[in-house]
């Protein structure tokens, strides 16, 4: 003990000593298994994601922390954070509710490549060929009703049958800039070509379409009597369902040709702080185990890891659209742009 201290400032300094040795940072300096953390941005509904990140605190003893975007910036807030830190990295996995920019961050070289043996048969529509992201737990894009306003045979079943007159002021979707709705638009220009896809917008347009926060609320709008129908996800519909709201849905089918299908993604970013801790949490999101919670979660995405998509086939997508992911991250600051443009 230090001379020159009284003895009462002596007793505390043993004590402070005492307690830090019984910390989880031992007297030697090294990190103990309950310190060890991760930190993960997340544009999953919180509600959604924090039970399974319990999960894998429960089962890995690694602390995460997470940070979660808002419903009105969905994935782009986290996106614009993950660039602006890209000189220096906070984060150590970015799992989003979505495709498209995770694709655009990876061309930006902003995710590093990531492999082991949970990846080696994944499916080639859900990877990137460099290996920097990958998808699971699909949700597909729908037009959700109010079962009290519009019946069954008459709702809309195809993104052309919108555009009919009979839906001018009836219908509400998120703001293009945010979340899903934008990958959507996006897919129309990949789908249809630039020309079609204006044309499309133009329609709804002209039956006077409304734009509000994001999906949940568009639903929201629905479920209450301030909308009869919009565009919206999978996991949106079912908890409003799950919430005994007069809701149904039709998948998008975009011409005949398909439903788009969102899958979410996981990667680790370059330069990650907690590169160790990093891999531990991409095999639990790329497990079977995180699929299966999904699947089981109000939002009930369709998993891509067949035995466990086998018993979950009443949320399969019965038509999903044949588009390049790529293709369409390629189309969306385009498409966003002239949504802006002719929707406003």
């Amino acid at each position: 003990m230090r001379k020159g201290l009284s003895p009462i400032l002596q007793g505390l300094l043993a004590i402070l000593i005492a307690s830090l040795c019984l910390t989880p940072l031992s007297c030697k300096g090294k990190r103990s298994e309950a310190q060890r953390r991760v930190v993960l941005y997340c544009s999953v509904d919180q509600a959604i994601a924090e039970p399974i990140i319990a999960d894998f605190e429960k089962l890995s003893g690694i602390k995460v922390l997470s940070r979660f975007d808002t419903e009105a910036t969905k994935t782009l807030g986290l996106v614009q954070k993950i660039r602006a830190e890209a000189t220096s990295p906070v984060a150590d996995v970015f799992w989003s509710n979505e495709v498209f920019y995770t694709i655009r961050l990876a061309r930006e070289g902003l995710l590093a490549g990531y492999n082991s043996k949970e990846t080696d048969n994944w499916s080639a529509l859900f990877m990137d060929t460099n290996s920097r992201w990958y998808g699971f737990g699909l949700r597909g894009r729908v037009i959700a009703y109010n079962t009290k306003r519009v019946n069954a045979e008459e709702a809309p079943r195809l993104l052309e049958d919108v555009l009919d007159s009979k839906w001018k002021g009836r219908l509400v979707m998120a703001e293009p800039e945010f979340g899903t709705t934008g990958g959507d638009v996006a897919s129309w220009f990949a789908n249809y070509g630039a020309v079609r896809a204006r044309e499309i917008l133009e329609g709804l347009k002209a039956n006077e379409v409304r734009l509000v926060a994001g999906n949940s609320t568009a639903v929201r709008m629905v479920a209450t009597g301030q909308a009869d129908i919009c565009f919206t996800d999978t996991d949106d519909v079912y908890a409003a369902q799950r919430n005994d709201w007069p809701i149904e849905m039709n998948f998008l089918d975009q011409g005949g040709a398909g439903a788009l299908a969102i899958p979410n993604t996981a990667a680790v970013i370059k330069g990650a702080p907690h590169p160790d801790e990093a891999a531990v949490l991409m095999e639990f999101l790329l497990s079977r185990r995180l699929e299966e919670l999904l699947a089981r979660s109000d939002s009930h995405n369709y998993p891509v890891h067949p035995s466990v998509a086998e018993r979950y086939k009443s949320y399969a997508i019965p038509k999903a659209l044949n588009v390049d992911y790529g293709r369409v991250a390629d189309e969306l600051p385009g498409a966003i742009k002239t949504a802006r443009e002719v929707l406003r």
